[in-house]
Parts: C-alpha cells; sequence; structure tokens
C-alpha cells in the first residue's frame, strides 16, 4: 500500500539503508535508490526487469551536487540549469569517478535531473542532509511497459516484487505526465535525445541546438524504438473500429461501439492523461487502442513519440 506523506526523514533514511522508495516527480513516477548503493541500484534494476546496460537518470535537489557526478559541464549547461531547474529536463554530462558503471551502464556520461514536484524536492532534500548525493529513479514501472503517473499504477505494477523495508508515496497524479526531455550536454552544443515538456523552441531561447540526429553513440532512457508499451496493441495511423479503444483530442467525435478512453481539451491535458488511459485499455481487456496523435511542436511532438514508440512491433 502507498504511504502518506508525513516522515521525509524516514523515508531518506530508509534510501540510505538500501530500500526503494517509489515517489513522484512531476513527470511520472520514480522508483528510487541511493545512488552510490551498488546493491540498492542492482535491486531496482532486478525489480525492473531492466537491462544492465541501460543507464538511469540520478535526481537531485538543486545544482550544487552537479559537479560530484559530473565534470567539465560547458557554459550552455549551466544556463539551463539555470533556466529549467527544477523541471521536466534531465542533462547529460561527462560522469567523474563517483558516477559508476552500474548507474551509468558502462558509458561515460550521467543524467542529472532536479525534480520540481515538492514530494521529489523534499525527498531529495531531506536524503541529501543526511548525508546521500543522489536519487537513482528510472520510471517505476516494469521496463519497456507504460509509465505510472499515480501511485496505484505503481502498487498494481510493482507491488508484488517489494518487500516490507521498501516504501510507496501516494503524491496524487503526476502534473507532465510524459517523462523528461533529455539533453546532451558533451558536446559544443545542446541536442536533443528524448523529447519532453521543455522543448526545442524553449532550449533555443538559451542556446542554439546541435541538430545531429545519429544518437546510436548514446544509450538513455526511453530511447528503444518499442517502448512505453500498454498489452494492448496500439496504432495511429487509421481510425478505430467497433470495441476498440480512442484516445484523442476532444474535437474529434467517437464512432458509435468505440471505447473512448481519453478526450483531452488540451495538448497539455493529452500528455498528462496518455500513460494512464493506455493503462485503462488493459484494465478493460481492450485488444487495441488507436491514439490519434495531436498536431504541432513542442510538447505534441513529444506525444508523438511516446504513441509511435507504444505502437512500434
Amino acid at each position: 500500500m502507498a504511504n502518506p506523506i508525513k516522515n521525509f526523514e524516514s523515508f531518506a533514511q530508509r534510501l540510505l539503508d538500501g530500500a526503494v522508495v517509489a515517489f513522484p516527480t512531476e513527470t511520472v513516477y520514480g522508483l528510487g535508490v541511493d545512488a552510490d548503493h551498488e546493491s540498492a541500484v542492482a535491486r531496482m534494476y532486478a525489480i525492473k526487469g531492466r537491462p544492465s546496460n541501460h543507464p538511469v537518470i540520478i535526481h537531485i535537489s538543486s545544482k550544487k551536487l552537479v559537479s560530484y557526478w559530473a565534470r567539465e559541464i560547458p557554459n550552455y549547461a549551466i544556463q539551463l540549469m539555470d533556466k529549467f531547474w527544477p523541471g521536466p529536463m534531465t542533462l547529460l554530462l561527462k560522469r567523474t569517478d563517483k558516477a559508476k558503471d552500474f548507474i551509468t551502464g558502462g558509458q561515460d556520461v550521467v543524467g542529472l535531473r532536479v525534480p520540481s514536484n515538492k514530494i521529489a524536492k523534499n525527498l531529495l532534500q531531506e536524503f541529501e542532509s543526511l548525508g546521500g548525493h543522489g536519487v537513482a529513479a528510472p520510471s517505476a514501472n516494469r521496463f519497456g511497459s507504460v509509465s505510472p503517473t499515480t501511485a496505484k499504477d505503481v502498487e498494481v505494477e510493482l507491488g508484488q516484487f517489494l518487500g516490507e523495508e521498501d516504501v510507496m508515496i501516494d503524491g496524487g497524479p503526476c502534473e507532465v505526465g510524459v517523462e523528461s526531455t533529455i539533453i546532451d550536454c558533451t558536446g559544443k552544443l545542446p541536442r536533443i535525445l528524448r523529447l519532453g515538456a521543455v522543448t526545442e523552441a524553449m532550449i533555443n531561447e538559451t542556446s542554439p541546438i546541435d541538430k545531429d540526429d545519429n544518437l546510436s553513440e548514446i544509450r538513455v532512457s526511453g530511447s528503444l524504438s518499442r517502448h512505453y508499451s500498454p498489452r494492448a496493441k496500439v496504432f495511429h495511423n487509421r481510425g478505430p473500429s467497433k470495441g476498440e479503444g480512442l484516445i484523442a483530442l476532444s474535437k474529434i467525435q467517437t464512432p458509435d461501439g468505440v471505447n473512448r478512453l481519453s478526450a483531452p481539451d488540451s495538448v497539455e491535458e493529452y500528455a498528462r492523461t496518455l500513460y494512464s488511459s493506455l493503462r485503462s485499455a488493459d484494465t478493460q481487456g481492450l485488444r487495441v487502442v488507436v491514439a490519434v496523435m495531436p498536431e504541432g511542436d513542442g510538447l505534441a511532438a513529444a506525444i508523438r513519440d511516446r504513441i509511435l514508440r507504444a505502437s512500434a512491433e
């Protein structure tokens, strides 16, 4: 069962002791462990069923801890931190010797993020006050499946894998609903590796962007061609048939016999409800979901990215 929000010191101490703490961020719920604790990280990987060479993002409470994990930090990265942290942005930076292979998947880069969610911030601040340096927290779901945006999602998917020493913090639904933007900051210019709520236009206000689309040399979360996938088959390039599920903006009508899973009024609401809608399809036993992708740049592009990966063969 999810824990009430009452004692962050206790939750932080459990992290230091090697337990798993699932907690909300503004993007999705994370499955957190002490990023310095190798056996705790290994257990988190096992709970998720995550390949050991797939890196995880370290969450910190402020940029003060960046230098513990990262080196050779370019000026544009500092400008991005100042503008978008706390917030749904992850920066990839060259790692120090404190960022071990069991966090980075053996790569020479480390992903760092400062979440804006108040519960996440309180947990991280308490953890750091007790001597911790960062919490490794991939999404709190089995690897490749739909990311969780409520504590109930976490409990349904991972409850059977968690022990009495572990914690699930219920902070209500996530505000953004899709994972953070990941930006490679190891070159002369920032390069977007995963789309999210911090958009290309927003980044361009701080620095020009490297448009190189050869991303295969860096492994990051959510980079697999098939990801974020429910049990139901997802389509995006056709209309729904009777008995199938439909996710689309509210201006799109629901055909007779079709199960409307979500009718958001805005792109922001679409992002916020996408994953819960996909999970609802599985709960209802639907075999097919049709997701009508929103048009436009920014967050709409991030939504299309998630739908395309969910629908990949």
